[in-house]
């Protein structure tokens, strides 16, 4: 069995058993191996029927890329048993080590597939989507004790878990993507405010950013993929019986809970 093949069998493994597994970043160099093994998964899970229906970008912080010493987000796979409804109770122990986060999901109506030079504009963006909605992102980690650099997150599917995503949706604009503002509120815990130009200055900017990094890789973002764009504040723990509110104003708003 070669190597990417054995770590993507631990992580498959986390995931069946729900018991965490040790970091795998000693056992990986750079990027394009962690990405590797993230495709080994993806082929598993393709393979045993899941359906692929869009993608997830993560690190688009600042301060969290300099954390884990990268100068790019990431980004992973999002598959239709991935999605909760809104209001939704997870149960414990669906996702390991859960903590969620605010943002805006985009849903794409036309390929995106770049100028001649692979290159994708935020107007591009706005061009091929449908429409944005609220969105809450269930990450987990089958990494112990989230002890993560990049290239642990990028082979666990960039720390993917369940995506909840509100019915209300909104034509996008560059403009108001970028000013607007969200206040994640926990039931057990002071709110947490955020706004889209904390994600890479704009939520569309992340989402050509995918588009480009995908590209790279041989892939595309294609018409009806789902592509939640990244956090607008910070990641928060979600303790059995808590429950979060995700609010974004005239955009609307987003729930999920945990069962005690």
């Amino acid at each position: 069995m070669s190597k990417t093949a054995e770590i993507a069998r631990r992580i498959l493994d986390a995931y069946a058993s729900g018991t965490t597994i040790a970091p795998v970043r000693g056992e990986i160099t750079g990027v394009a191996e962690a990405y590797a093994v993230q495709r080994a998964t993806i082929e598993v899970w393709l393979g045993q029927g899941r359906k692929l229906i869009g993608h997830k970008i993560g690190l688009t912080s600042p301060a969290v890329q300099a954390q884990l010493g990268v100068g790019e987000p990431d980004f992973g796979a999002l598959f239709a048993d991935m999605v909760v409804p809104d209001g939704a109770v997870v149960p414990k122990g669906r996702v390991l080590q859960p903590r969620i986060e605010g943002e805006i999901a985009f849903v794409l109506k036309s390929d995106l597939r770049g100028d001649r030079d692979g290159r994708i504009s935020p107007a591009d963006v706005i061009a091929a989507t449908d429409y944005v909605v609220p969105a809450i992102e269930i990450c987990g980690s089958r990494i112990a004790n989230w002890d993560i650099r990049i290239e642990d997150t990028i082979a666990d599917d960039a720390s993917s878990g369940l995506i909840v995503l509100s019915g209300q949706r909104s034509k996008p604009s560059l403009d108001a993507l970028a000013t607007i503002a969200m206040a994640v509120r926990p039931s057990d815990a002071e709110a947490v405010s955020g706004s889209g130009d904390a994600c890479l200055g704009n939520p569309a900017n992340a989402v050509a950013w995918l588009g480009e990094a995908l590209l790279r890789f041989g892939g595309r973002l294609r018409a009806g993929d789902v592509v939640m764009s990244g956090a607008l504040a910070k990641m928060l723990p979600a303790a059995p019986g808590t429950s979060f509110t995700a609010d974004f104003g005239a955009f609307g708003s987003v729930s999920v809970g945990f069962a005690p």
